[in-house]
């Protein structure tokens, strides 16, 4: 038959009430809490130039459209008014 094993208690149980926070020391958490903070404001501005580049770009081919371009568009019943 198969030994049984009894679970002993281990340190594991006592690793798991610290955190990450609690096992680094202040200087490295703080680091690391700058370096996130810093990552976030980076990425915000990547999208904010992202959403101005393809504004730019809406009005640049709105600028170069043909005026055959521009009345098919209309919302406009144009027949009504010949």
């Amino acid at each position: 038959m198969a030994k049984k094993r009894k679970n002993a208690p281990s340190k594991k149980k006592e690793n798991d009430s610290l955190t990450l926070q609690d096992q680094l020391n202040e200087g490295v958490w703080a680091k690391l809490k700058e370096k996130k903070q810093s990552l976030e404001a980076e990425e915000t501005k990547q999208k904010e130039e992202q959403l101005r580049k393809q504004r730019e770009e809406r009005k640049q081919r709105e600028k170069n459209k043909s005026f055959e371009e521009l009345l098919s568009e209309s919302s406009m019943n144009w027949k009504e008014y010949k």
